[in-house]
């Protein structure tokens, strides 16, 4: 987190530590890990960035999320709400009330007609909101992921809360380290589209296959579509499908409380470990009661603070999502993009029965 967390103790990746793009969120944010910035060259166009230009007051900027009855992107589109009055813009949160992959594009057609300045979008589907989101940028609006990233031409930047590779590595390592490194495990995703949670399950299903994880065996990879009830249900159907289960990762902030919600309740609480991405709040009662050691997240309010101050950067003129443009984002200070149109907030937090009372989000 970037006001950030100041955790006493900081989850550091197994491999590529500070290289590039978590994303959850839900967390759910996902970036590529590539140096090419042709998603960012189209995204520009043929504009060229004026760094010292000032930041236009009265900017109108809509925060789409995945969902908007999700406690994690309540918190994010809040807090870019509240940055938005900092530069003299205004902001509000539209969306659907589910996460399919197609249910936000009738959103992004309302607001090119409602002629907002930007757009900021968790993508439920990367490749799904494409269509609409050319036709915004089309008409010189400008469009910022953030949490879960869009196929990089069909925005102008993404803001990543952290790097997907440290998150999908690290969230392995976590659960390793409570369970011996051995055992059966699953994880228990959001949506079967979502960007972030498909970047970092590639890279925990890449570190799976170092020797030091051959005890480990993922035996399925489950979907809770950032639905409490769902998850829930997902949970049950795991721990009954594999007998031999030990450990659950849930890299989404629904699927996680949830999970702990059904496993607190049952005969596997003790003996089959939950880790994944969660907020303090909702994972407080957990961690004391003993069903969840330790889990990560970065400050979701940083994230909707940062994308909001990139979305004004972007509709002033000062960047144009090129590699190596730099603008000022309010207290969390100067931020440089990088590859492939990625800003990054910062590394995750580790939270424990030492730590979590520090928090409150």
């Amino acid at each position: 987190m970037t006001l950030r967390l100041r955790a006493p103790r900081r989850l550091v990746a197994v491999a590529s530590a500070g290289a590039l793009a978590l994303s959850l969120a839900a967390c759910g944010g996902t970036t590529k890990d590539s140096s090419d910035d042709s998603g960012s060259k189209a995204a520009a166009g043929g504009e060229k960035a004026d760094p010292n230009a000032p930041l236009k007051k009265g900017l109108k900027i809509a925060f789409l999320p995945k969902q908007v009855n999700n406690p994690y992107e309540t918190i994010v589109d809040n807090a870019g709400v509240a940055a938005a009055k900092e530069y003299g813009g205004s902001a509000k949160e539209v969306g659907p009330s589910d996460a399919s992959a197609s249910s936000q594009v009738s959103y992004i057609n309302t607001l090119i007609q409602q002629r907002h300045d930007a757009i900021l979008i968790a993508a439920n589907d990367q490749n799904a909101v494409c269509g609409p989101l050319k036709q915004a940028m089309a008409k010189k609006i400008k469009v910022v992921a953030y949490d879960s990233d869009t196929a990089p031409e069909c925005r102008n930047v993404f803001i990543n809360q952290a790097s997907s590779e440290e998150i999908g590595r690290s969230e392995v390592k976590l659960l390793a380290d409570q369970i011996g490194g051995k055992g059966d495990i699953a994880i228990l995703s959001a949506t079967a589209n979502a960007t972030n949670q498909n970047t970092w399950i590639k890279y925990m299903q890449d570190e799976l296959k170092k020797p030091e994880y051959s005890g480990m065996k993922l035996v399925k990879i489950a979907y809770g579509d950032d639905d409490d009830q769902k998850s829930f249900q997902q949970t049950q159907g795991l721990l009954q499908a594999y007998p031999n289960l030990k450990g659950i990762i849930s890299p989404t902030t629904v699927g996680i409380a949830a999970a702990a919600r059904y496993i607190d309740g049952s005969k596997y609480k003790g003996k089959v470990t939950l880790t994944g991405l969660g907020t303090p709040d909702q994972m407080r009662k957990f961690i004391k009661d003993g069903t969840v050691k330790s889990f990560e997240l970065w400050d979701p309010k940083n994230l909707g603070y940062l994308a909001s101050y990139a979305a004004a950067a972007l509709a002033s003129g000062q960047i144009t999502g090129k590699q190596g443009e730099t603008f000022k984002a309010g207290k969390l200070g100067e931020r440089t993009i990088g590859a492939n149109g990625e800003v990054i907030l910062g590394p995750p937090t580790v939270f424990d029965g030492k730590n979590i009372d520090q928090y409150h989000f």
